[in-house]
């Protein structure tokens, strides 16, 4: 099932999206919810009542009206939470050798996240950045899990239960800012604040159920064989696979949890695949080549983020009419 979020006039909805068509739930089931949040904290009781509709609009045992005017939002416009992940060893260990520092061994002990903005999150469409974000831009290239269901302490074994679905992530990043402030030892924050992607729908797990492999030797939960791909203004600038996921998403939500509540609605990102960015690109491009010309992100470009069985989650970087700029401020 393909979970969307949609705005028709000021009101958001929530509907499937089947064979090019979105259908909103409510109007099928007045039980399910019209938005994403209360949907996702009802649990497996709404989940499978959702489903029931959706193979029932595949069937044509129902024929709802399909919605025609409308915007696409991010499927959750609201999370509880935005954690990013760390779990493609391939991304680190190219970043760490482009600065000329040797692999963390720390990398292969236990999986990290950090918290972004969750009140940032937006889906498909324009994408308004300040100038100082221009200061080399740049895209992250990644897949996100979305939690299902409350929990607390459960071990990897349990974790992929907790997941309602995924979906494409897009961790717009300001590359000067990060590195400003993460000489001091905390972020990335404002440098990663101001807005992250995610979309085209949520997908259900069943729906990749055929794409299954086997995770990395030493790591345990679902792994799937799922094509990544990014382009910019239509040409391929990384491609990937999420199967290179060194720690499992499983993994990943069992330390999210330790401790702590992990809540329907919270969006849990994967981190970047290998090339799946501007700023890994542009240093193996230099290190490679000391003539390389590095590429960031500009007002105007068009980025395309495909992931197999997941869609098409397209942005269009514009910058805002306006010259304030933090980076000029310094004590």
């Amino acid at each position: 099932m393909k979970l969307v979020s949609y705005k028709t006039e000021e009101t958001e909805h929530l509907g499937v999206f089947v064979n090019g068509h979105i259908y909103n739930l409510n109007s099928c089931d007045k039980q399910l919810p019209d938005d994403m949040n209360a949907f996702l904290k009802g649990g497996d009781v709404l989940m499978e009542r959702a489903k029931k509709i959706d193979a029932q609009i595949k069937s044509r045992v129902i024929e709802p009206k399909m919605e025609v005017f409308f915007e696409l939002l991010a499927p959750v416009p609201h999370p509880s939470s935005c954690r990013d992940g760390y779990a493609f060893r391939q991304h680190v260990a190219a970043a760490r050798r482009n600065r000329k520092v040797d692999m963390i061994p720390e990398f292969d002990q236990f999986p990290i996240f950090y918290f972004t903005n969750h009140n940032a999150i937006q889906g498909p469409g324009e994408i308004v950045c300040m100038p100082d974000h221009f200061q080399k831009l740049d895209f992250e290239l990644e897949i996100a899990a979305v939690i299902g269901k409350k929990g607390r302490n459960f071990t990897v074994a349990e974790a992929d239960d907790y997941i309602a679905g995924f979906m494409i992530m897009n961790d717009i990043s300001a590359r000067t800012l990060q590195m400003e402030e993460m000489v001091l030892n905390l972020g990335p924050a404002k440098g990663k604040d101001f807005s992250t992607t995610i979309g085209p729908w949520l997908v259900t797990p069943d729906e990749l159920a055929q794409y299954k492999t086997t995770a990395k030797p030493g790591h345990n939960g679902n792994a799937y064989n799922l094509k990544m791909t990014c382009t910019v203004n239509g040409v391929e600038v990384s491609t990937g696979n999420v199967a290179d996921m060194d720690w499992t998403f499983a993994e990943i939500i069992e330390r999210c949890a330790y401790g702590v509540d992990v809540l329907p609605g919270d969006v849990i990102g994967s981190g970047t695949v290998g090339t799946g960015c501007f700023l890994e690109l542009n240093g193996t491009g230099l290190l490679n080549d000391p003539n390389y010309k590095p590429q960031w992100l500009k007002d105007g470009d068009e980025v395309e983020m495909e992931i197999t069985g997941l869609g098409n989650l397209i942005n269009i970087i514009t910058k805002a009419e306006s010259d304030f700029s933090i980076l000029a401020i310094k004590k």
